[in-house]
């Protein structure tokens, strides 16, 4: 039987995604470039019985989506930029609290309003860093219609497993092209719900640690009531300040994401011809497809050229770049911003090869001459 397919903007495929992926609720705000997820999701949640809400801000909608979550619910929130600054305290609620949950950033150009019609990818570091203080950060980087259906339904996937937020993202390009997509069969994609807990309500723990770093979390509204707080807690989940608890769960929360076994879990990336190569294209989103096209165009030229296309940017895939500094004379990386990731690839590198930038921030998509001019004066 021929499966489904249609062409189909990548804004639209988010939205299949998180239906696909068992998503019930939405709580958001309109902002552009990424309000057609709202849209579809405001038709399609309630027909599966699901929850759409449109609230007063997008500080209100990251707190619907937290409460959802709670209670049991698959939850979403999509915004761009500068709705994500506004949600980051309530990130970092569910950061410290663990809640699952998915973010979408469709990126423009910024920072303030800046250029909300334009494509950017400058909002890289506030994901990692956007809230306060020390946590662990899982973000994907989609760089296709396709991708972006599969990224939203993995994203899902890693907010359940590891009981904590998960952002998306990709730029106003992706999320606005149209491309075919082929929709997987129910259960051809792996589809995971969070872990249960098996301790009876009376001895439920929410953040007891001893068996996983990852604890079991209960519905609220069920037959196990717990406590849900934004300060440091103990496996009860009632605040604390005794300091080895304090630093047991901070490292923990971080050990969870970063651990070796967790990162081979987590971490997605493409290489392209990157086995020979002897200058590598490090870039993610828009920008990876005008590099694709560069290699290509060096290949033929008999540049050995590759391409490193991270999908997962945080964790940052360190230990693959490590190599491939060790491999190639030089890492170029291209991205819509002044060089956030930049900093990443020369703080992994430590030197052993160049890592020329190209960056762009005037609301123009890096193309492959720009690519293929900044290679040749690597080599």
């Amino acid at each position: 039987m021929a499966k489904k397919v249609a062409l189909l903007q990548g804004n639209d495929a988010c939205a299949q995604g998180a239906l696909y992926a068992g998503c019930m609720f939405f709580g958001g705000y309109p902002i552009t470039p990424s309000t057609e997820i709202a849209e579809v999701l405001s038709i399609e949640l309630p027909k599966r019985g699901g929850k759409f809400i449109q609230m007063e801000d997008e500080i209100g909608a990251m707190a619907s989506v937290i409460g959802a979550s709670l209670a049991g619910s698959k939850s979403l929130t999509a915004s761009s930029g500068p709705g994500v600054s506004l949600k980051q305290e309530l990130i970092g609620y569910a950061c410290i609290a663990e809640i699952p949950c998915v973010i979408i950033n469709v990126m423009r150009g910024g920072p303030s309003t800046g250029m909300p019609t334009g494509p950017g990818q400058s909002d890289v570091q506030q994901a990692r860093w956007g809230t306060h203080g020390d946590h662990a950060t899982i973000a994907v980087a989609p760089a296709s219609v396709q991708e972006i259906f599969s990224e939203t339904v993995r994203a899902f996937n890693l907010a359940e497993k590891y009981r904590m937020p998960v952002q998306v993202l990709y730029d106003e390009i992706v999320g606005h092209m149209r491309e075919r997509i082929e929709f997987p069969e129910a259960g051809e994609l792996e589809v995971i719900d969070r872990t249960a807990p098996t301790d009876s309500p009376e001895d439920y723990k929410p953040f007891d640690a001893s068996k996983s770093d990852v604890p079991p979390l209960a519905a609220f509204g069920s037959d196990y009531k717990f406590h849900v707080t934004g300060l440091n807690k103990a496996a009860d989940g009632f605040p604390t300040t005794k300091a080895e608890l304090v630093d047991a769960e901070e490292r923990r929360q971080i050990s969870k994401v970063e651990k070796p076994e967790a990162r081979a879990d987590i971490e997605s990336n493409e290489e392209y011809l990157t086995d020979d190569a002897e200058v590598v294209i490090f870039a993610y989103g828009s920008t990876s497809r005008s590099a694709r096209y560069a290699v290509n165009e060096l290949r033929k030229e008999g540049i050995k050229a590759g391409l490193f296309r991270p999908i997962t940017l945080w964790p940052f895939p360190e230990n693959r770049i490590a190599e491939l500094a060790k491999q190639v004379k030089a890492i170029v990386v291209a991205e819509m911003n002044l060089g956030q990731m930049l900093l990443e690839v020369e703080r992994v590198a430590k030197g052993t090869c160049a890592t020329p930038f190209i960056g762009r921030v005037d609301g123009e998509p890096i193309n492959p001459g720009q690519l293929i001019a900044q290679v040749k004066e690597a080599l």
